[in-house]
Parts: C-alpha cells; structure tokens; sequence
C-alpha cells in the first residue's frame, strides 16, 4: 500500500498543488517559535525536551489516526497516507523556482534569475554573477529533492504509517528554525538550545543521504559520483551536503561550489565539488532529470518489493 500511496500522492501533488500545504508547515513553524520563547534558556537540556515537546504531537496524531482508520478500513488508511504526502512531499517544492531560474537565464534576464534565486534560498543574491546563478540553483535543488523527495519517503517506508515522514519533516524545520547564533527575544543564544534537533537530524540523515548519493551515482556517470563523493565531499562544511552535491556534480559531469561573490563584492570561497564543465544554464534541465530518473529507481525497486509480498 505505500508504494500506491506515494504514487497517488506524487501525482497529486503534479497536477495541482494547493496554497495551504505551505500554510501547514508555516503553523508548525509558529507553534516552534512559540515553543522557544517559552523555554529556550540557553541549555541544551531545554532545547531536547523542547524537541520532544515540538514532535511529539504531529508525529503521534499521523500514527495514531493511521492506526484507528486501519482498522475501519485499508483504503481509508491509504487516504490518510496519501493526504499527508501530498503536504510534505513533492517536487514543486523546487521544481518550479529551479525551472523558472533556467528560463530566466536561457531569455538573457539575470537580474530576473537573480531575484529568483534570492527568494528560493533566503539569502541576498544582488551580487552573484549570471555565471554563479546556475550551480547556486543546482546546489539548492539538489539539496531540496533530499530534503522534500527522498529522506521524506525514506522514513515514510522505515517506519510505520506516515509517522515517520512527518517526524522527519517536523525535525528539518526545527532544526533550520533553530540554527545560528541569534539571540532570542529573551536574550539567549539559540546554539545549545538547538544542538540535539541537529543533531537529530544528522542521524535521521545518515542513511538516506548515503542512497540517495548512490541512487544518484546509479543513474548518471557512476565513477565520477563515487570519485567526487569519496574525495570531495569531506572538504564541504556540512558533510551530508558535501555528500549530496559532490555525489550529484559527479554524475552530472559537472563543477559546482568554488567562489562566490558575496553581499559586499567580495570573493567568498568554497571548495569545488564534481569534474568536467563548470554548471551552466544549459545543465539545469538535466539535474532536474537527474532526480526524476533517482526517484523513478527508489519507485521501481518499492514496486518489486510490493510485488513480491503479495506473491503466493
């Protein structure tokens, strides 16, 4: 049943995807800092149980009402599954910006491409060169499919019921909700506060990162990918990251990372991840590509699986 579900899901969500699914995970943001103003004092203590506190909830309504429809019936149970995908699952989480950078840079229009990629990754990109406008968006979107694709479905198939994806995709939005060193509206420093849903996140990421990066490797130039994984993806800050883009840079053929112009004009450097030609515009249809053929073997291979549970 969960291979239909994610199918029936990922079809939805490409058909037609509506504004309110944002609107739910935005609610969970709020409840999160709400959270934190209540009980970030600087601990790392408070920041475990604050966790516990944030997860709790969402992950045990998923199950719970998995479980009670169960046993009314398998096909509401499918419905319930199928719902909760199709708000934390999907490509147009970065498909559409990713496409319409690429069309963007394809009519000659960097400043449109530049407010584009500005917007998708939160950042001041006034000053980034056309030339750095292309692997920027493929680092991000890489680093989205995991992120919205693959370790959603991961833990969706671990776990039972779709109290593992939601656990997963709660967990990623209190760990970016609570990173970084600014001080909370009580004054204290959100690092300790926020180590344990990060590091939470590190271990539910462990795995899945890993076959993604493989399935990545599979579908494009797999010696390159096992290269570039092997020897680059260390020097990356963020490891799992590191493993990703250099894992993906590789089997596209591509380079990506390297310097990059800052807010102020100056250089900003960063290790390079991938061999061949430096990312273009002309590339940016091929990765999309790239995480559609991944997708389609994590499919293919669930599919057999399903196959042979029900073979007599």
């Amino acid at each position: 049943m969960n291979f239909f579900a994610i199918v029936i899901a990922l079809a939805l969500e490409q058909w037609k995807a509506f504004a309110w699914r944002g609107d739910v995970q935005r609610t969970f943001v709020r409840y999160a800092r709400a959270l934190e103003r209540r009980f970030n004092a600087g601990a790392r203590q408070q920041g475990a149980l604050t966790t516990l506190f944030a997860l709790a909830p969402p992950v045990v309504i998923a199950s719970a009402g998995y479980a009670v429809l169960s046993e009314v019936h398998p096909m509401l149970a499918l419905a319930w599954n199928v719902a909760i995908l199709y708000v934390l699952v999907g490509f147009r989480h970065f498909s559409h910006a990713f496409s319409a950078i690429g069309d963007a840079l394809k009519a000659g229009d960097a400043i449109s491409a530049r407010k584009l990629l500005a917007a998708w990754r939160g950042i001041d990109a006034s000053a980034v060169t056309a030339e750095e406008i292309p692997k920027l968006a493929i680092e991000k979107g890489l680093e989205e499919s995991y992120r919205h694709v693959f370790g959603s479905l991961f833990w969706f198939l671990v776990l039972p019921g779709p109290g593992g994806a939601v656990l997963y995709r709660c967990a990623v939005l209190l760990a970016e909700e609570w990173r970084g060193e600014a001080l909370t509206p009580i004054g204290h420093q959100r690092d300790a506060f926020g180590q344990p849903v990060q590091r939470l996140v590190y271990w539910l990421d462990w795995l899945p990162v890993r076959l993604t990066a493989m399935t990545f490797a599979v579908v494009g130039d797999f010696e390159d990918a096992i290269y570039c994984w092997r020897t680059q993806a260390k020097q990356w800050p963020s490891l799992h990251d590191g493993i990703l883009l250099a894992s993906g840079a590789g089997a596209l053929g591509i380079i990506i990372g390297g310097p990059l112009t800052g807010p102020t004009g100056e250089p900003e450097f960063r290790p390079e991840l991938g061999l061949g030609e430096l990312a273009d515009a002309d590339i940016l249809p091929g990765a999309i590509g790239l995480v559609w053929r991944a997708l389609l073997v994590w499919l293919a291979l669930l599919l057999l699986l399903t196959l042979s549970y029900w073979a007599p």
